[in-house]
């Protein structure tokens, strides 16, 4: 099987570093500083959708490209300060890469902090690492997960997409593969079902025993 992770919320925690950053740049310009819990609901379309929730004029802001470019350049230095990967989340790549999973990762993150990040945390356990840049349409787009599976050279009937919110739900229909939606990460159950969700996992361990299921079915 290939298993597409997202990353935000459903490998790493990056949540306390996000707002740092976010805050430094709002302060960089006498802009009104936002909560933990407003950039939990910003987060997961990208940083420039992230920035336009938290200037409160969006993009009308004359400086939001200025605002912008700070935040980016503040998380580029600062995005492994308090990061770290979800209990659980080692293990269960470690044994998905045992049992001979492929495995990659596709973000709304910018493509560098992706690649960063995923190599600093998870080494080789991550076979792809693919982020927002200009050549390629972000989530929920199908192309990020395309580009992933044309270089893991998976088919689609052998993928699964897993993910913590409703950008990933709609990626994965998308793509017309199934979605895993971890209960863990940004979004609540309550908000993940509104938004179309079908198949959840509460422990990173889960995922294993579900890879295998679907792999057996599959074979069937």
């Amino acid at each position: 099987m290939n298993c597409i992770f997202d990353l935000d919320g459903t490998l790493l925690d990056t949540l306390d570093d996000l707002a740092a950053s976010t805050n430094y740049a709002l302060r960089a310009f006498g802009l009104p500083e936002r909560s933990r819990d407003e950039v939990r609901r910003f987060v997961g379309n990208g940083v420039r959708r992230l920035m336009q929730q938290a200037v409160p004029d969006g993009e009308s802001d004359p400086r939001f490209e200025e605002v912008l470019a700070t935040f980016r350049k503040h998380y580029l230095h600062h995005s492994m300060d308090t990061t770290q990967p979800y209990p659980g989340i080692m293990p269960m790549l470690a044994r998905l890469r045992e049992e001979g999973h492929a495995t990659a990762v596709v973000s709304n993150k910018f493509d560098a902090a992706t690649k960063s990040l995923c190599q600093h945390y998870f080494g080789t356990l991550i076979d792809v690492a693919i982020g927002e840049s200009e050549r390629i349409r972000r989530k929920p787009a199908p192309d990020t997960v395309l580009e992933a599976m044309r270089l893991l050279g998976a088919k689609k009937e052998q993928t699964i997409y897993i993910g913590d919110s409703d950008v990933d739900i709609a990626t994965a229909k998308a793509c017309a593969i199934p979605c895993v939606s971890v209960l863990w990460g940004f979004r609540d159950r309550d908000f993940l079902l509104a938004h179309g969700a079908t198949v959840f996992i509460s422990q990173p361990e889960e995922m294993v025993k579900m890879v295998s299921e679907v792999e057996t079915i599959i074979r069937q």
